[in-house]
């Protein structure tokens, strides 16, 4: 049996990596956490509610502060467009890195990648996607963590509303009950609200420090708190009895997703399937028949149905997600 050529092996095993990563970005459906279309709406009502008010955006002016405190070349990368979106996301993963070093450990990883592909396969077809896909790597793992900690803190959001409610029934403001939570919680729950608290223990009013958090933490959650706050602070009534029917609403609204997880199951199941079944394919002819593959990946016409292939494998992933997310 002849050997298998070390170049097919590489390229293969660059597209296995390249359609298992976007199937798995694709097919992941959260538990907790929103869709990018409702945080949009939140941020669009977000900035409604501060003209409307004529306060400037808090996270603007805390980037502006940040900016300052940069050496001149640093704050000019930091200004670069997209930096302040990504800047965000970065904080709103929990991390203290730098935008622009984001971008520029991405760009290293895609150079590295992208020469050692091209000295090794001669293939720009093979060098170019994985290069691509390598680039953007460090901003995935980014929107990863910030997805993560979003569903940690709306997971201990229910148990910090009810210790909100003790505090109240025992006779605590609303101000020492966001402490109480951030000193008996963990997390990013108690992080959150340790600064919700450190907000208007500095200075700033009840209503501008619950909207900082609904500003780092864009979820419908978090805005159904704020404004149940926010009108009990304007109108008056039971604050204890509406935070714990919205920790309850809140507990129920977890219990929908888990069952809608478990309902798409088999649909995400059967678009794992679909996806790896070629490879798999491509695996037991490589193993069965070496001599067979190697000629699809010499000739001309074999590399452009290669990449033909692979690109409606893409195409077909995409589709693959759009469909479970109409089921769900």
């Amino acid at each position: 049996m002849n050997q298998i050529p070390g170049e097919f092996i590489l390229a293969f095993l660059g597209m296995v990596f390249t359609a298992m990563f976007l199937l798995s970005q694709g097919l992941t459906i959260p538990v907790f956490g929103e869709a990018k279309q409702v945080r949009k709406r939140i941020r669009g009502r977000l900035n409604l509610l501060e003209r409307a008010n004529n306060l400037p955006n808090m996270q603007s002016i805390l980037r502006q502060k940040y900016l300052r405190r940069l050496p001149p070349l640093e704050a000019r990368l930091e200004q670069l467009p997209m930096m302040e979106t990504l800047a965000q996301m970065i904080e709103q993963a929990g991390h203290e890195y730098r935008a622009y070093r984001v971008l520029l450990l991405g760009l290293v990883l895609a150079t590295a990648v992208g020469l050692v592909l091209w000295s090794l396969l001669q293939l720009w077809w093979v060098a170019l996607p994985a290069a691509a896909v390598v680039f953007w790597l460090p901003v995935w793992k980014i929107a990863h963590d910030r997805a993560k900690r979003f569903a940690q803190f709306e997971e201990g959001l229910p148990d910090a509303l009810d210790a909100m409610c003790r505090a109240l029934r025992a006779g605590h403001p609303f101000n020492e009950t966001l402490q109480l939570v951030a000193e008996e919680h963990q997390g990013p729950v108690a992080y959150e609200f340790g600064l919700a608290f450190a907000d208007i223990n500095y200075g700033n009013d009840v209503r501008r420090a619950m909207l900082g958090l609904l500003e780092r933490v864009p979820s419908m959650t978090v805005m159904m708190l704020v404004t149940t706050v926010l009108i009990h602070r304007e109108t008056g009534g039971n604050l204890t009895e509406v935070l714990t029917r919205l920790s309850s609403l809140i507990r129920g609204r977890f219990r929908f997703h888990r069952k809608v997880k478990t309902l798409s199951a088999e649909g995400r199941m059967s678009g794992w399937i679909l996806v790896s079944m070629p490879f798999v394919l491509a695996a037991a002819i490589l193993i069965s028949s070496p001599t067979y593959m190697p000629l699809l990946f010499k000739e001309p016409l074999g590399q452009k149905l290669i990449m033909g292939a692979f690109v409606a494998m893409l195409i077909g992933i995409f589709w693959i997600r759009k469909i479970i997310r109409i089921q769900v």
